[in-house]
């Protein structure tokens, strides 16, 4: 068990049946009245956040999440299939689970899945990808004194704010945290 009062950032923890990851958290003591813990939480498995406020002695049970890097392989029209690198076991899971992972991966690269009581719940790309882009506006020349940038779509179907050197076929870096441009590889 863990209290609120021991909360950090991207601990995990079980409420009301749902498992959530702290995404941000406050100790406030106010003049009047007791302490409590203001706190940004994520449901892992939906995606959702709230904003909620505990006493600090309240407890939940910690959730103990699993990660696997896997090997996206294919899709099916409904499933996306992964390959535990090291069993080669095979895991398909739906649209809803991958598709904020889809963005980043193609077919032979190696995410991790995240894993709770043995079921994956969610797919997240390595933390910078390299992709090639495959539609872009042609840059201007002139058009670089304000250090602008351009929408490009790259080889996953991401569009990826680019500066206006960038074209069709450069292979670019994207930290898939942010979805932003790091360099031109």
């Amino acid at each position: 068990m863990i209290s609120a009062g021991d909360f950090r950032k991207g601990l995990t923890f079980e409420m009301d049946g749902e498992i959530y990851q702290v995404i941000d958290f406050q100790h406030v003591k106010p003049g009047k009245g007791a302490a409590f813990v203001r706190t940004k939480i994520k449901n892992l498995k939906t995606g959702a956040i709230k904003d909620i406020a505990f006493n600090p002695s309240d407890k939940f049970p910690k959730a103990h999440i699993e990660t696997k890097e896997m090997q996206y392989l294919y899709n099916d029209g409904e499933l996306y299939y992964f390959m535990d690198t090291e069993t080669y076991e095979q895991i398909p899971l739906n649209y809803d689970k991958v598709q904020d992972a889809l963005k980043y991966i193609k077919e032979n690269d190696v995410a991790v899945m995240r894993f709770h009581e043995g079921k994956p719940f969610e797919v997240v790309p390595p933390n910078f990808v390299e992709l090639v882009v495959t539609h872009t506006e042609p840059g201007v020349k002139g058009d670089t004194a304000t250090g602008g940038t351009k929408p490009a779509t790259v080889e996953t179907g991401a569009v990826v704010q680019v500066p206006l050197f960038i074209n069709i076929g450069d292979k670019i870096k994207i930290d898939t945290r942010t979805g932003e441009y790091l360099s031109r590889v």
